[in-house]
Protein backbone atom coordinates (compact mmCIF):
# COMPACT_ATOMS: atom_id res chain seq x y z
CA UNK A 1 0.00 0.00 0.00
CA UNK A 2 1.44 3.54 -1.02
CA UNK A 3 1.08 5.87 2.01
CA UNK A 4 0.06 9.63 0.86
CA UNK A 5 2.19 12.45 1.67
CA UNK A 6 0.16 14.46 3.14
CA UNK A 7 0.60 18.42 3.17
CA UNK A 8 -0.91 19.25 6.49
CA UNK A 9 -2.26 22.47 8.58
CA UNK A 10 0.27 24.18 9.84
CA UNK A 11 -0.76 22.33 13.50
CA UNK A 12 0.09 18.78 11.36
CA UNK A 13 -3.49 17.53 11.22
CA UNK A 14 -4.39 16.41 7.38
CA UNK A 15 -6.66 18.97 5.80
CA UNK A 16 -9.72 18.44 5.87
CA UNK A 17 -12.89 19.89 4.18
CA UNK A 18 -16.25 21.32 5.61
CA UNK A 19 -19.24 18.85 5.73
CA UNK A 20 -22.96 19.65 6.26
CA UNK A 21 -24.34 19.26 9.86
CA UNK A 22 -25.63 15.67 9.23
CA UNK A 23 -22.44 14.68 6.61
CA UNK A 24 -23.00 13.57 3.33
CA UNK A 25 -25.83 11.02 2.07
CA UNK A 26 -26.47 7.85 3.59
CA UNK A 27 -29.55 6.62 1.05
CA UNK A 28 -31.64 7.75 -1.83
CA UNK A 29 -35.19 8.54 -1.51
CA UNK A 30 -37.59 5.56 -2.52
CA UNK A 31 -38.78 5.41 -5.99
CA UNK A 32 -42.50 6.47 -5.73
CA UNK A 33 -45.55 6.73 -8.41
CA UNK A 34 -45.17 10.03 -10.34
CA UNK A 35 -41.21 10.23 -9.95
CA UNK A 36 -39.53 10.27 -13.46
CA UNK A 37 -35.34 9.98 -12.27
CA UNK A 38 -32.30 10.06 -14.40
CA UNK A 39 -29.24 9.02 -12.73
CA UNK A 40 -25.58 8.49 -14.17
CA UNK A 41 -22.55 7.39 -13.21
CA UNK A 42 -18.86 7.71 -14.05
CA UNK A 43 -16.21 5.28 -12.84
CA UNK A 44 -12.35 6.49 -13.53
CA UNK A 45 -10.62 3.58 -13.46
CA UNK A 46 -6.95 2.95 -13.79
CA UNK A 47 -6.31 -1.37 -14.27
CA UNK A 48 -2.85 -0.68 -15.87
CA UNK A 49 -1.71 1.33 -12.73
CA UNK A 50 -1.45 4.95 -11.47
CA UNK A 51 0.55 5.53 -14.18
CA UNK A 52 -0.96 3.95 -17.27
CA UNK A 53 -3.98 5.05 -19.12
CA UNK A 54 -7.73 6.17 -17.87
CA UNK A 55 -10.91 3.52 -18.42
CA UNK A 56 -13.85 5.68 -17.95
CA UNK A 57 -17.36 3.61 -17.81
CA UNK A 58 -19.82 6.19 -17.89
CA UNK A 59 -23.75 4.46 -17.37
CA UNK A 60 -27.02 5.99 -17.05
CA UNK A 61 -30.72 5.60 -17.34
CA UNK A 62 -34.10 7.32 -17.11
CA UNK A 63 -37.35 5.81 -15.56
CA UNK A 64 -40.74 6.75 -14.28
CA UNK A 65 -42.76 5.16 -11.81
CA UNK A 66 -46.27 4.11 -13.10
CA UNK A 67 -49.38 4.88 -10.46
CA UNK A 68 -49.01 1.01 -9.70
CA UNK A 69 -45.49 1.41 -8.76
CA UNK A 70 -44.21 -0.20 -11.89
CA UNK A 71 -40.62 1.49 -13.17
CA UNK A 72 -40.60 2.18 -16.73
CA UNK A 73 -37.32 2.50 -18.43
CA UNK A 74 -37.61 5.61 -20.37
CA UNK A 75 -33.75 5.66 -21.73
CA UNK A 76 -30.71 3.78 -20.97
CA UNK A 77 -27.26 4.62 -21.97
CA UNK A 78 -23.23 3.53 -21.31
CA UNK A 79 -20.22 5.29 -22.81
CA UNK A 80 -16.62 3.65 -22.44
CA UNK A 81 -13.37 5.07 -23.60
CA UNK A 82 -9.75 4.84 -22.87
CA UNK A 83 -7.77 8.23 -22.56
CA UNK A 84 -4.38 8.60 -22.38
CA UNK A 85 -2.04 10.62 -19.54
CA UNK A 86 -0.98 14.04 -19.70
CA UNK A 87 -0.52 16.17 -21.23
CA UNK A 88 -2.79 15.44 -24.62
CA UNK A 89 -5.37 13.49 -22.15
CA UNK A 90 -6.34 11.78 -26.07
CA UNK A 91 -8.93 9.55 -26.48
CA UNK A 92 -7.77 5.76 -28.02
CA UNK A 93 -11.10 4.06 -27.83
CA UNK A 94 -14.62 5.11 -27.02
CA UNK A 95 -17.77 3.28 -27.69
CA UNK A 96 -21.20 3.65 -26.81
CA UNK A 97 -24.70 1.58 -26.55
CA UNK A 98 -26.74 2.78 -28.36
CA UNK A 99 -24.41 3.68 -30.64
CA UNK A 100 -23.88 6.52 -32.65
CA UNK A 101 -21.56 6.32 -36.06
CA UNK A 102 -20.34 9.74 -35.13
CA UNK A 103 -18.33 8.67 -31.87
CA UNK A 104 -15.38 7.63 -34.26
CA UNK A 105 -14.23 11.06 -34.84
CA UNK A 106 -13.85 11.59 -31.24
CA UNK A 107 -10.76 9.11 -31.62
CA UNK A 108 -7.34 11.21 -31.43
CA UNK A 109 -9.42 14.16 -29.49
CA UNK A 110 -8.53 15.42 -26.59
CA UNK A 111 -10.59 14.68 -23.58
CA UNK A 112 -10.72 17.74 -21.76
CA UNK A 113 -11.15 21.21 -23.04
CA UNK A 114 -12.74 21.80 -26.39
CA UNK A 115 -14.50 18.21 -26.25
CA UNK A 116 -17.89 18.76 -25.49
CA UNK A 117 -18.03 21.23 -28.62
CA UNK A 118 -16.31 17.81 -30.15
CA UNK A 119 -19.16 15.76 -29.13
CA UNK A 120 -21.72 18.58 -31.11
CA UNK A 121 -19.96 18.66 -33.80
CA UNK A 122 -19.37 14.79 -34.06
CA UNK A 123 -22.85 13.99 -32.97
CA UNK A 124 -25.87 16.83 -34.30
CA UNK A 125 -28.87 17.19 -32.64
CA UNK A 126 -27.43 15.33 -29.75
CA UNK A 127 -27.25 17.70 -26.84
CA UNK A 128 -31.21 18.60 -28.58
CA UNK A 129 -32.25 15.25 -27.47
CA UNK A 130 -32.10 15.47 -23.71
CA UNK A 131 -30.58 11.62 -24.52
CA UNK A 132 -28.50 9.66 -21.26
CA UNK A 133 -25.98 9.46 -23.74
CA UNK A 134 -25.74 12.73 -24.06
CA UNK A 135 -25.28 13.56 -20.47
CA UNK A 136 -22.61 10.73 -20.22
CA UNK A 137 -20.50 12.48 -22.89
CA UNK A 138 -21.31 15.61 -21.90
CA UNK A 139 -19.69 14.89 -18.45
CA UNK A 140 -17.06 12.55 -19.29
CA UNK A 141 -14.39 15.84 -19.15
CA UNK A 142 -14.98 16.71 -16.11
CA UNK A 143 -15.49 13.28 -14.45
CA UNK A 144 -11.97 12.67 -15.90
CA UNK A 145 -10.62 15.93 -14.61
CA UNK A 146 -11.59 15.38 -10.59
CA UNK A 147 -10.03 11.36 -11.62
CA UNK A 148 -6.65 13.45 -11.32
CA UNK A 149 -7.55 13.35 -7.25
CA UNK A 150 -6.28 9.37 -7.27
CA UNK A 151 -2.99 10.52 -8.22
CA UNK A 152 -2.64 13.41 -5.85
CA UNK A 153 -3.76 11.36 -3.32
CA UNK A 154 -0.97 8.26 -4.06
CA UNK A 155 1.39 11.34 -4.80
CA UNK A 156 1.12 15.07 -4.24
CA UNK A 157 1.47 17.06 -6.73
CA UNK A 158 4.73 19.09 -6.98
CA UNK A 159 3.83 22.54 -8.61
CA UNK A 160 6.61 23.95 -10.97
CA UNK A 161 7.95 27.57 -11.02
CA UNK A 162 5.04 29.97 -11.76
CA UNK A 163 2.37 27.18 -11.85
CA UNK A 164 -0.85 26.97 -10.91
CA UNK A 165 -1.09 29.46 -7.82
CA UNK A 166 -0.32 31.92 -10.24
CA UNK A 167 -3.02 30.65 -12.91
CA UNK A 168 -6.28 29.78 -11.15
CA UNK A 169 -6.24 32.32 -8.54
CA UNK A 170 -10.04 33.59 -7.98
CA UNK A 171 -11.00 30.72 -10.74
CA UNK A 172 -13.90 29.84 -8.53
CA UNK A 173 -15.13 29.90 -4.64
CA UNK A 174 -12.42 27.43 -3.80
CA UNK A 175 -9.16 28.80 -5.42
CA UNK A 176 -9.74 32.37 -4.24
CA UNK A 177 -6.44 34.12 -3.51
CA UNK A 178 -5.52 33.98 -0.14
CA UNK A 179 -7.92 31.03 0.49
CA UNK A 180 -6.17 27.16 1.86
CA UNK A 181 -5.39 26.16 -1.73
CA UNK A 182 -3.66 29.19 -3.34
CA UNK A 183 -1.86 29.77 0.25
CA UNK A 184 -0.98 26.05 0.19
CA UNK A 185 0.41 25.83 -2.97
CA UNK A 186 2.51 29.13 -2.59
CA UNK A 187 3.68 28.33 0.82
CA UNK A 188 4.60 24.60 -0.01
CA UNK A 189 5.28 24.94 -3.48
CA UNK A 190 2.63 21.21 -3.16
CA UNK A 191 -1.22 21.59 -4.71
CA UNK A 192 -2.81 20.71 -0.90
CA UNK A 193 -4.74 17.13 -0.42
CA UNK A 194 -7.97 17.69 0.98
CA UNK A 195 -9.14 14.40 3.22
CA UNK A 196 -13.59 13.89 2.71
CA UNK A 197 -15.35 11.96 5.04
CA UNK A 198 -16.23 8.53 4.27
CA UNK A 199 -19.41 7.90 2.25
CA UNK A 200 -21.63 4.65 1.88
CA UNK A 201 -23.10 3.56 -1.05
CA UNK A 202 -26.43 4.87 -1.67
CA UNK A 203 -28.29 2.58 -3.43
CA UNK A 204 -27.28 0.12 -1.08
CA UNK A 205 -30.44 0.23 0.64
CA UNK A 206 -32.93 0.56 -2.75
CA UNK A 207 -30.96 -1.16 -5.77
CA UNK A 208 -33.78 -0.62 -7.64
CA UNK A 209 -33.60 3.26 -7.53
CA UNK A 210 -30.35 3.30 -9.38
CA UNK A 211 -28.56 1.87 -12.18
CA UNK A 212 -26.59 -0.76 -12.31
CA UNK A 213 -23.10 -0.04 -11.26
CA UNK A 214 -19.92 -2.46 -10.38
CA UNK A 215 -17.99 -2.04 -7.22
CA UNK A 216 -15.34 0.93 -7.17
CA UNK A 217 -11.57 -0.73 -7.31
CA UNK A 218 -8.54 0.80 -4.84
CA UNK A 219 -7.57 4.01 -6.81
CA UNK A 220 -11.11 4.38 -8.61
CA UNK A 221 -13.15 7.33 -8.85
CA UNK A 222 -17.20 7.73 -9.15
CA UNK A 223 -18.65 10.70 -10.37
CA UNK A 224 -22.72 9.83 -8.92
CA UNK A 225 -25.55 12.01 -9.98
CA UNK A 226 -29.52 11.64 -9.40
CA UNK A 227 -31.82 13.80 -10.91
CA UNK A 228 -35.42 13.42 -9.28
CA UNK A 229 -38.43 15.42 -11.05
CA UNK A 230 -42.32 15.26 -9.98
CA UNK A 231 -45.17 16.82 -8.90
CA UNK A 232 -47.12 17.03 -5.30
CA UNK A 233 -51.05 17.34 -5.80
CA UNK A 234 -52.48 20.78 -6.08
CA UNK A 235 -49.31 22.13 -6.95
CA UNK A 236 -48.65 24.48 -10.54
CA UNK A 237 -45.11 23.62 -10.77
CA UNK A 238 -42.93 20.60 -10.47
CA UNK A 239 -40.29 20.24 -7.77
CA UNK A 240 -36.57 18.92 -9.18
CA UNK A 241 -33.70 17.62 -6.94
CA UNK A 242 -30.64 17.17 -8.21
CA UNK A 243 -28.10 14.91 -6.17
CA UNK A 244 -24.30 14.96 -7.00
CA UNK A 245 -21.25 13.61 -5.38
CA UNK A 246 -17.68 13.12 -6.56
CA UNK A 247 -15.66 10.39 -4.29
CA UNK A 248 -12.37 8.30 -4.07
CA UNK A 249 -11.71 4.93 -2.97
CA UNK A 250 -8.37 4.22 -1.41
CA UNK A 251 -6.09 1.45 -1.33
CA UNK A 252 -7.71 0.21 2.05
CA UNK A 253 -10.79 0.17 0.13
CA UNK A 254 -12.28 3.38 1.70
CA UNK A 255 -14.72 5.41 0.12
CA UNK A 256 -14.74 9.25 0.75
CA UNK A 257 -16.25 12.31 -0.72
CA UNK A 258 -14.61 14.64 -2.27
CA UNK A 259 -17.65 16.82 -3.78
CA UNK A 260 -21.41 16.59 -2.76
CA UNK A 261 -24.05 19.14 -3.51
CA UNK A 262 -27.50 18.73 -3.63
CA UNK A 263 -29.58 21.09 -5.73
CA UNK A 264 -33.54 22.08 -5.26
CA UNK A 265 -35.47 23.91 -7.29
CA UNK A 266 -39.21 24.08 -8.49
CA UNK A 267 -40.44 24.59 -12.35
CA UNK A 268 -43.42 26.69 -13.33
CA UNK A 269 -44.53 23.99 -16.20
CA UNK A 270 -46.70 26.02 -18.21
CA UNK A 271 -43.69 28.55 -18.98
CA UNK A 272 -41.10 25.90 -18.15
CA UNK A 273 -39.21 28.15 -15.95
CA UNK A 274 -37.19 27.73 -12.40
CA UNK A 275 -39.12 29.71 -9.92
CA UNK A 276 -36.91 28.57 -7.11
CA UNK A 277 -33.53 27.33 -6.99
CA UNK A 278 -31.09 26.83 -3.64
CA UNK A 279 -28.26 24.41 -3.23
CA UNK A 280 -26.91 22.83 -0.29
CA UNK A 281 -23.53 20.64 0.35
CA UNK A 282 -23.00 16.94 1.76
CA UNK A 283 -18.97 17.51 1.59
CA UNK A 284 -16.33 19.80 0.03
CA UNK A 285 -13.00 19.98 -0.26
CA UNK A 286 -11.95 23.20 1.54
CA UNK A 287 -13.66 25.65 3.99
CA UNK A 288 -14.00 28.43 1.12
CA UNK A 289 -16.18 26.32 -1.53
CA UNK A 290 -19.79 26.55 0.79
CA UNK A 291 -19.30 30.53 -0.64
CA UNK A 292 -20.57 29.27 -3.77
CA UNK A 293 -23.74 28.08 -2.56
CA UNK A 294 -26.26 31.10 -3.52
CA UNK A 295 -25.28 31.18 -7.16
CA UNK A 296 -27.72 28.00 -7.77
CA UNK A 297 -30.30 31.10 -7.55
CA UNK A 298 -29.35 32.91 -10.34
CA UNK A 299 -31.47 30.28 -12.22
CA UNK A 300 -34.84 31.60 -11.00
CA UNK A 301 -36.70 33.20 -13.86
CA UNK A 302 -34.20 31.06 -16.42
CA UNK A 303 -35.59 28.02 -18.61
CA UNK A 304 -33.71 24.76 -18.93
CA UNK A 305 -33.09 25.29 -22.45
CA UNK A 306 -29.61 26.23 -23.11
CA UNK A 307 -28.36 26.20 -19.59
CA UNK A 308 -25.36 24.49 -20.18
CA UNK A 309 -23.50 27.32 -22.43
CA UNK A 310 -25.51 30.12 -19.82
CA UNK A 311 -23.55 28.31 -17.28
CA UNK A 312 -20.23 27.99 -18.83
CA UNK A 313 -20.65 31.65 -20.34
CA UNK A 314 -21.48 33.01 -17.07
CA UNK A 315 -20.95 31.29 -13.75
CA UNK A 316 -17.50 32.45 -13.36
CA UNK A 317 -15.86 34.12 -10.43
CA UNK A 318 -15.38 33.23 -6.64
CA UNK A 319 -19.00 33.42 -6.18
CA UNK A 320 -19.27 29.87 -8.31
CA UNK A 321 -18.11 26.44 -8.22
CA UNK A 322 -17.05 24.14 -11.33
CA UNK A 323 -18.33 21.28 -9.51
CA UNK A 324 -21.64 23.10 -8.71
CA UNK A 325 -21.78 24.85 -12.03
CA UNK A 326 -21.26 21.09 -13.60
CA UNK A 327 -24.72 20.07 -10.88
CA UNK A 328 -26.68 23.37 -12.83
CA UNK A 329 -25.77 22.31 -16.62
CA UNK A 330 -27.23 19.43 -15.43
CA UNK A 331 -30.75 20.63 -15.45
CA UNK A 332 -31.12 21.93 -18.90
CA UNK A 333 -32.50 18.31 -19.40
CA UNK A 334 -35.53 18.91 -16.82
CA UNK A 335 -37.97 19.95 -19.40
CA UNK A 336 -37.45 17.08 -20.95
CA UNK A 337 -37.49 14.91 -17.81
CA UNK A 338 -40.67 17.37 -16.77
CA UNK A 339 -42.20 16.21 -19.93
CA UNK A 340 -42.62 12.99 -19.39
CA UNK A 341 -44.55 13.24 -15.62
CA UNK A 342 -47.93 11.70 -15.94
CA UNK A 343 -50.16 14.12 -17.75
CA UNK A 344 -52.32 14.46 -14.11
CA UNK A 345 -50.71 16.11 -10.76
CA UNK A 346 -49.76 13.09 -8.46
CA UNK A 347 -49.83 13.20 -4.81
CA UNK A 348 -46.90 11.52 -4.01
CA UNK A 349 -48.19 12.00 -0.06
CA UNK A 350 -44.45 13.83 0.82
CA UNK A 351 -43.91 17.52 0.13
CA UNK A 352 -40.13 16.95 -0.21
CA UNK A 353 -37.54 14.18 -0.84
CA UNK A 354 -34.45 14.63 1.15
CA UNK A 355 -30.69 12.87 0.56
Amino acid sequence: MSVPVWITRPDGRPLTGPAAPGGPAVATPPLRPGLVRRTTTHDSLRPAGLAGPVTLDARGRDIRVEADGAATVLDAARVTAEIGGFPARAIARIEADPGHPGLAALVGRGAAAGFRQAVDDALPGERASHSVRHQLLDDLPTALLVSGYALQFDRPARVPPRGLALQYPDLCAGWVAGGTIISGIETTGRVPLPLGPPVPPVDADDPDGWHETEPLPAHGMRRRRRIDVWRAGGERGARVECFFRDSHVDPDGVETAVHEYTVRATVDVATTTFTSCVAEFGALPWSECPGALASAGRLVGRRPDGLRRLVRDTFTGTSTCTHLNDTLRSLEDVGALVAQLPGADTDTGADETST
